[in-house]
C-alpha cells in the first residue's frame, strides 16, 4: 500500500530499481502550452555536483555512472493521464562520491511566457517499483507556488548505507538556472 507523504516527511527506500514518476496540469488558462522539465541533481556530501555531468535532464539523459536515466521531455504535460515524465534508478549503481539526488520540475521559457507554478496544479513526485510498477509513496504539492518557476519536489539520500526519500516541495524564482547556481557554485 502506497504511502502519502506531506512536506518534510520521510522514509525508507528499500527498493534497488525504481521509477521517479512526476505529473502536474495546467491550469485552465486557454491555448497556453505549459512545458515543465524534470531534472535530477546528483549532489556530493557537500550539496553540489558531483560533476556537471551529474546533471541528468533533457540535455543530458543517463549519469556517468549509468545510475539515472532521465525522462523523455514531454514538452506539454497533457499527453497523459498520470506521470508526466518518468525518470529510473537504479540505487546499487549510484557511485560513491554521490550523497544524494534531488528531482526539479523547471518551468521551460518562464520568462518569455510569463508563467509560474501558481499556474499548474496537480503536481506530484512518486516512486514506484520498476519490477511491478507498485507504487511505494506519493508527495502532491498542495502549496501556493505562485512565484515559483522551479521546485525541488523530493529527494532520495544515503543515511548509515540505507537510502531514504525526503518530500521537500521547496520553490525557487528563476527557473532552471536558480538550481544551477544552487548547485554548481
Amino acid at each position: 500500500m502506497a504511502i502519502n507523504l506531506t512536506k518534510g516527511q520521510r522514509i525508507d527506500v528499500s527498493l534497488e530499481k525504481l521509477g521517479i514518476g512526476l505529473g502536474w496540469d495546467p491550469s485552465d488558462t486557454g491555448n497556453q502550452v505549459f512545458d515543465l522539465d524534470a531534472s535530477c541533481f546528483m549532489l556530493g556530501t557537500g550539496g553540489k555536483l558531483v560533476s556537471e555531468s551529474h546533471l541528468v535532464f533533457y540535455n543530458n539523459k543517463v549519469s556517468p555512472d549509468g545510475a539515472v536515466q532521465g525522462a523523455d521531455d514531454d514538452t506539454t504535460g497533457d499527453s497523459s493521464s498520470g506521470d508526466d515524465e518518468t525518470m529510473l534508478v537504479n540505487l546499487p549503481k549510484v557511485s560513491n562520491d554521490v550523497a544524494e539526488l534531488v528531482f526539479t520540475v523547471t518551468i521551460h521559457e518562464y520568462d518569455i511566457r510569463r508563467q509560474n507554478f501558481g499556474q499548474v496544479r496537480n503536481s506530484f513526485i512518486r516512486i514506484y517499483n520498476l519490477a511491478n510498477n507498485e507504487e511505494l509513496c506519493k508527495y502532491e504539492l498542495d502549496e501556493d507556488f505562485s512565484t515559483s518557476t522551479a521546485i525541488e519536489l523530493g529527494r532520495l539520500y544515503r543515511r548509515n548505507g540505507a537510502w531514504k526519500f525526503e518530500a521537500l516541495g521547496k520553490g525557487y524564482t528563476g527557473g532552471f538556472n536558480s538550481l544551477i547556481s544552487k548547485y554548481l557554485g
